[in-house]
């Protein structure tokens, strides 16, 4: 048995009227295969590239080790020079994967190699953000903090992804006071007797290739797989609901900051506390709608 996902729908191209009517206002995913074929980027960001220009620049490194309460926010598990990481990806599959890393600031001549699409979105210039992970590397199923519009574009290798919209949160054991699923969930191959409510979540799927880009609207959950080592840019644009601005503003002035506060006075405990509640808040729940 195997999660209830539907293929996100692929159009070739898209101009700004179609994009807003049909996807962006309604809040659908798409993927747009060929948005990037006058870039420079689709050409040259492959990884041997990106070792020829920031192989010098020391970058920070993520795995799926489980959340510790005495670790910050985001904060990287290793560092490493950005040629070694690249020869690491080619050489054998790995779980380390960097994480909302601005390169583009750290290496500006990549800012001439891509463009800002013009779709009917306000794109925020001073945020894009670069992901790259190895083969079979997986990113734990979550929403971002600001509930922004994402425009995700996947270069060199291949990705799949799996997304769920912000109503079907009450199925995906969502741990409170933070922005993720439980970790120790494989969305790629669930134990549905173990987490029987993801029976129930009706989500989305895609396979992304080089220079193919997936719009993910407000709050959609996002889980990523990498099926060959690559690497992806996200742009953003601030969310255009005002309930969407309101739940942004929220977990960043507010949840973010109770949570950190929460770690530091109850430690473990308040990790084990949070992914318990993620049990028993979506069981009810799941009780509660049969």
């Amino acid at each position: 048995m195997a999660l209830n996902l539907q293929q996100i729908p692929r159009v070739s191209t898209i101009g700004k009227d179609d994009f807003v009517k049909n996807h962006l206002q309604p809040q659908r995913p798409v993927v747009i295969e060929k948005l990037t074929e006058d870039w420079p980027a689709f050409q040259k960001w492959h990884l041997a590239y990106i070792k020829q220009v920031a192989g010098d620049k020391t970058v920070p490194l993520y795995d799926d080790r489980p959340v510790k309460h005495d670790e910050g926010f985001n904060e990287a598990h290793a560092e490493m020079k950005m040629s070694e990481y690249v020869d690491l990806l080619e050489e054998k599959p790995t779980n380390f994967r960097i994480f909302l890393y601005n390169i583009l600031k750290e290496v500006p001549s990549l800012q001439a190699d891509y463009k800002f699409p013009k779709l009917g979105l306000q794109l925020i210039k001073g945020l894009p953000m670069m992901f790259f992970g190895g083969t079979d590397s997986k990113v734990f199923m979550h929403f971002d903090i600001d509930y922004t519009n994402i425009l995700h574009f996947q270069f060199h290798g291949k990705k799949r992804c799996i997304i769920f919209p912000p109503d079907q949160s009450p199925y995906l054991y969502r741990v409170p006071y933070s922005l993720i699923a439980r970790e120790d969930i494989d969305f790629t191959d669930p134990d549905f007797e173990k987490w029987p409510a993801l029976q129930k979540a009706q989500g989305y799927v895609c396979e992304l290739d080089h220079g193919e880009m997936l719009y993910m609207p407000e709050g959609y959950w996002h889980y990523m797989h990498y099926l060959t080592p690559g690497f992806s840019i996200s742009l953003r644009s601030y969310p255009r609901k005002i309930k969407n601005l309101g739940k942004a503003l929220y977990n960043l002035l507010f949840m973010r900051h109770y949570d950190n506060f929460m770690r530091k006075r109850k430690g473990q405990e308040w990790i084990d506390y949070k992914n318990d509640q993620a049990m028993v808040r979506t069981h009810k729940y799941l009780n509660k709608d049969r």
